[in-house]
């Protein structure tokens, strides 16, 4: 139900606002909904002086009032950050560039930016940065923060300072490695770039500067845009003005054209934002690009265009597909299912004990991926069967197998009990095997899927000076029963492979019995460390990919060149 404000004038002060994020007073005038806040004030007041206007129109007035003025500050406060950023008496203190601040007749944050900006940084998964103009403290802040430890940002200034405002200043102690700034000609900085090479994840352009579109046809057509980069331009509504007529403003007249000519260019293609005083978002138009090439090109093949027109990083993408791993619940079962999942996937986490493998689920679940859970004896033809029916129910099928459960029992030969064999081959080979042929029946009937059996180096050399016979003639096994499964089902769309780790880094490892073998193991592996679970990551998730569709029955050895010694 809709309830109706009584018609009076209620008087407000929208010349500044107090923003409790950031302490700093909020001028309006600053965007282009601040404009149209402005001129509302104005005609209210007016209205308010004016016995002859209804007392409806002074209503309306406030009612419009009311909603450009909320909602600079709205946006601003909703604009989640769990970073704390100190703004507030701090100097910047950049290499090559002059601690102090460029003093603005504004005080504005540019907190709802800056947080804009740290999700394009995110998104795009950036590491290199390039920024161009006149820059805003809080912008780079964002920025800076959201890039990972090997992060870069290069800084193209025309004077000595970073455009801060005097409330922006704040200490980079913690960041200025990651900052580069290169003072002088902005022309002359960018032409340094190209020559030596220089490609960004992003392109950061302030609009308000002197021709703005020389600088940007600069970076297309030197490439210093990676080709699934962003640029970024600020400043491209220039408050309201660009799109106003009658404007002589040559600075607005500048930006209108760079507008257009983005707007034009069938390279790209480009959203303007209406944050604070406009930010246009543009990145490479694949379809204008195709337009233009197909007239030149003949002969058309899939290493230009992609694979069924999907680009290498995009085929590695495990989007839609449902997996499983077992012995998900620790060390290289978990990494594998994180691997999985942040490829795309939706995974089932698979263990012997049901607490481990609720714990990894969890984990994904925090990450966004869709997870399970489930205990199973993988030896156990009932349990096996469970698992996968469990997983049909509810996913509808099965494309990627992850057959990681595994046990080793060390002894000498000659001490090896029946017992201990017939364990580690239960585990190890017929449970193996049991979850091969059990998501093999689906996947051969859907006609796809994706096979990947945890093998050992152990398979190809016999690691000393431990013993330990059963394990090193399972994972033997492993290996032969993936070369002979990968022959059979190819023709019928299944791929079956295997990855053989060497000495891996894990809880076990480090446990009284084994510490004194590890200097031992250092010494006959060439790269001169043990393997992390992070090294077998991109294998499995390549192996599972579409992007390994040709290889079969093969086994992916990563042991850092010890089983060439």
């Amino acid at each position: 139900m809709h309830i109706k404000r009584p018609l009076v004038a209620v008087s407000t002060d929208i010349s500044t606002f107090n923003l409790k994020s950031t302490s700093c007073l909020f001028f309006l005038s600053e965007t282009s909904m601040g404009l149209i806040a402005e001129n509302l004030r104005k005609a209210r007041e007016i209205a308010l002086g004016d016995s002859r206007v209804p007392e409806e129109l002074k209503h309306y007035l406030q009612e419009a009032l009311d909603v450009a003025v909320g909602l600079d500050p709205y946006l601003d406060a909703m604009a989640t950050s769990k970073q704390t950023t100190s703004l507030e008496g701090r100097q910047l203190n950049v290499k090559g560039v002059e601690p102090k601040v460029k003093p603005h007749k504004e005080c504005t944050s540019g907190y709802l930016k800056g947080q804009v900006l740290r999700m394009f940084v995110h998104m795009v998964g950036a590491k290199r940065i390039l920024l161009i103009g006149s820059l805003k403290g809080y912008s780079i802040l964002a920025m800076v923060e959201a890039l990972p430890d090997d992060g870069k940002i290069t800084v193209c200034a025309a004077e000595p300072y970073l455009g801060v405002k005097s409330q922006e200043a704040f200490d980079y102690s913690s960041h200025v490695k990651k900052i580069s700034v290169k003072v002088g000609s902005i022309a002359d900085t960018l032409e340094e770039l190209a020559v030596v090479g220089d490609h960004f994840d992003i392109v950061f352009i302030d609009a308000d500067q002197r021709n703005p579109v020389n600088v940007y046809n600069f970076v297309m057509d030197n490439h210093l845009l990676r080709m699934d980069g962003v640029i970024c331009v600020e400043n491209t509504l220039m408050k309201g003005q660009v799109y106003l007529e009658n404007v002589s403003d040559e600075n607005v007249l500048a930006v209108r054209k760079l507008n257009k000519v983005i707007n034009s260019d069938p390279r790209v293609e480009q959203v303007i934002l209406p944050v604070q005083g406009g930010l246009s978002v543009v990145r490479r138009s694949r379809a204008s690009a195709d337009g233009m090439i197909e007239s030149k090109v003949l002969v058309k093949d899939h290493v230009f265009w992609g694979y069924n027109r999907c680009r290498i990083l995009d085929r590695l993408r495990l989007d839609g597909k449902v997996a499983y791993v077992t012995g998900g619940g620790q060390g290289i079962g978990r990494a594998f299912a994180h691997a999985l999942g942040e490829a795309g996937a939706k995974v089932a986490i698979v263990d012997l004990v049901l607490a481990k493998a609720e714990i990894v689920a969890d984990e994904l679940s925090l990450k966004g991926i869709k997870s399970m859970a489930m205990a199973a004896d993988v030896s156990k033809p009932e349990d096996v069967q469970r698992i996968l029916n469990a997983i049909v129910a509810r996913w509808g099928t099965v494309h990627v197998a992850c057959n990681n459960a595994g046990i080793n029992m060390n002894s000498a030969s000659e001490d090896t009990s029946l017992e201990e064999w017939d364990k580690t081959f239960n585990v190890n080979l017929r449970g193996l095997f049991l979850c091969c042929q059990a998501a093999g029946r689906i996947m051969l009937k859907q006609g796809y899927g994706k096979i990947i059996n945890t093998a050992s180096m152990a398979s190809l050399i016999v690691p000393h000076p431990q013993k330990q016979l059963a394990y090193n003639a399972s994972k033997a096994g492993v290996v032969k029963l993936t070369q002979t499964l990968g022959t059979e089902w190819i023709d019928r769309g299944v791929r079956v492979n295997c990855i053989s780790p060497g000495i891996v880094d894990t809880p076990l490892i480090h446990s009284e019995d084994l510490k004194p073998l590890v200097q031992r193991w250092l010494r006959d592996i060439p790269a001169g460390k043990l393997a992390q679970v992070t090294d077998l990551q991109a294998a499995v998730v390549y192996l599972a990919s579409e992007a390994s569709d040709y290889i079969t029955g093969h086994n992916l050895v990563i042991e850092g060149g010890q089983s060439l010694w």
